[in-house]
């Protein structure tokens, strides 16, 4: 048997967490920051008694991810470019996640360009739910690009190396054979960074996310569950990039965070958590964007109830929005898987789903319309007088006061130069032209007792005055008129 097969290959390793305590130990001084590793070596290739070992002291250097507090092990040391590296385990005490009694939790949903969009929200005294700020979102649009040309580089690797293999037939002396092999290396060194770009990924966006959790004080992050969504009906193109993102590396890394703050990681269903309104589960109308209110789209998502209501915003921002009121009205049905060990909210009651809505915070906050598509003064049966009712006070130089308000005399009979008597005025509702009586004038808002282009009108926009065109001099050559 040792005949037959070859030598085994094992790394240049030195593993010391199988050695006991007569052979090595570690232990850490006053400065947090180092650590000593004394450990038995021997003095000669072939050592044969206990005089042929002597203790040896190593100092390393700890990062600052190693709390001060944590208790140290025994590590792995190895060999990298002529250097000893120490791959060094700890173990330190974390707060214990809760299932319940959550306050403060943190809302996270899935997108496409926009990875992850989150958000925080409170549960009160009274049971209401509040939203704790507008969000954010971790945008990761250009590393998903190049996730995505990379895919579509693989793909074409693969193919070029079924047609080569097809053409090769089992032939060694082929000269294909050279080029399939070039290809093969090129592929696992694209695989490779696949692979390297989707882990710096995932801890990028579980260490944003816990971030966010820690600075709104949060003792819980529920998670949209998208384990079982098929990605159909988009596209082939976008459909591809939604089923290979990295959701599922995400997710661990982001519990693997959450643990070391006492930060729980629950999982809660998807369904109708873009589909409803945050504020009143109304079913909500999405357009392509805030700025096109008639086109059809996925992106931007406005309330139909407009009177009650009326809350518009992004899908994904509304999203995280439905998650967190979910997870917290949920939160006493929140169960730990026994495959995996984490925690999850299967289902979604409807007695419970009805309470599962943020409440506008501030007394500020209001639900009516605020848009300007129409007065925003109140009406009244007595409306402001246009002059003033009681004269002018008499200043200490002389009987003359300040001017009264509105138009009054000013004793000139022509425009200023600038203005053109021709000019008109626009106003906020200018009636339509086939509504306007025959000889009518232009404008229905004309100002009363003064001239166009002078004066002041309550629905008026003055508009920029239009110059004359001085006629080019003819003696000087520099223009003409055709």
């Amino acid at each position: 048997m040792f005949e037959a097969e070859a030598a085994p290959r094992t790394a240049r390793m030195l593993l010391l967490s199988a050695c006991d305590g007569q052979q090595a130990g570690i232990e850490r001084g006053d400065d947090p920051t180092r650590a000593l590793l004394r450990l038995q070596l021997p003095t000669r290739p072939d050592p044969r008694s206990y005089r042929d070992w002597t203790w040896v002291s190593c100092p390393i250097a700890l990062p600052p991810t190693i709390p001060a507090r944590a208790v140290l092990h025994l590590p792995t040391l190895r060999i990298r470019r002529g250097e000893v590296r120490a791959d060094l385990a700890y173990t330190h005490a974390v707060p214990k996640t809760r299932r319940t009694g959550h306050t403060v939790a943190l809302g996270v949903d899935w997108g496409l360009n926009t990875l992850l969009s989150a958000g925080a929200a409170r549960l009160n005294d009274e049971g209401r739910l509040t939203a704790l700020g507008s969000g954010a979102q971790f945008r990761a649009a250009g590393v998903l690009a190049k996730q995505h040309r990379l895919r579509r580089l693989s793909e074409h690797l693969h193919a070029k190396i079924d047609h080569y293999q097809r053409l090769i037939s089992q032939d060694a002396d082929n000269p294909l054979a050279a080029r399939h092999a070039v290809l093969t290396g090129e592929l696992t060194a694209v695989s490779e960074r696949r692979s390297h770009l989707n882990q710096a990924l995932a801890w990028s966006a579980a260490r944003w996310a816990v971030d966010q959790a820690i600075a709104a004080g949060a003792t819980v992050i529920y998670l949209e569950d998208l384990r079982s969504m098929e990605a159909r009906g988009m596209g082939r193109s976008i459909n591809t990039r939604l089923s290979q993102q990295v959701r599922g590396q995400i997710a661990d890394r982001m519990r693997h965070l959450a643990a070391e703050t006492g930060i729980a990681v629950v999982t809660v269903p998807a369904r109708d958590t873009s589909r409803r309104c945050p504020q009143c589960l109304t079913v909500l109308r999405h357009r392509k964007a805030p700025d096109r209110p008639t086109a059809a789209g996925w992106k931007w998502a406005i309330c139909p109830d407009r009177d009650d209501c009326g809350w518009q915003g992004d899908r994904d921002m509304g999203a995280w929005r439905r998650i967190a009121a979910r997870g917290l009205t949920h939160q006493a049905t929140t169960v730990t898987d026994r495959a995996g060990g984490q925690m999850v909210i299967r289902s979604v009651a409807d007695k419970l789903e009805a309470k599962a809505v943020i409440t506008p915070a501030g007394p500020q906050a209001s639900r009516k319309d605020r848009s300007k598509t129409g007065p925003t003064r109140r009406r009244t049966t007595r409306p402001a007088p246009r002059r003033r009712r009681a004269p002018s006070p008499t200043g200490p130089s002389g009987p003359a006061g300040k001017r009264p308000e509105g138009h009054a005399p000013t004793g000139r009979t022509r425009l200023p130069r600038a203005a053109h008597r021709h000019q008109s005025v626009t106003t906020i509702s200018t009636p339509s032209p086939r509504l306007r009586p025959e000889g009518s004038p232009s404008s229905r808002h004309r100002p009363r007792g003064a001239a166009l282009g002078a004066g002041f009108h309550l629905r008026a926009h003055a508009t920029r005055p239009r110059w004359e065109i001085p006629l080019p001099d003819t003696t000087s050559g520099i223009g003409s008129l055709s």
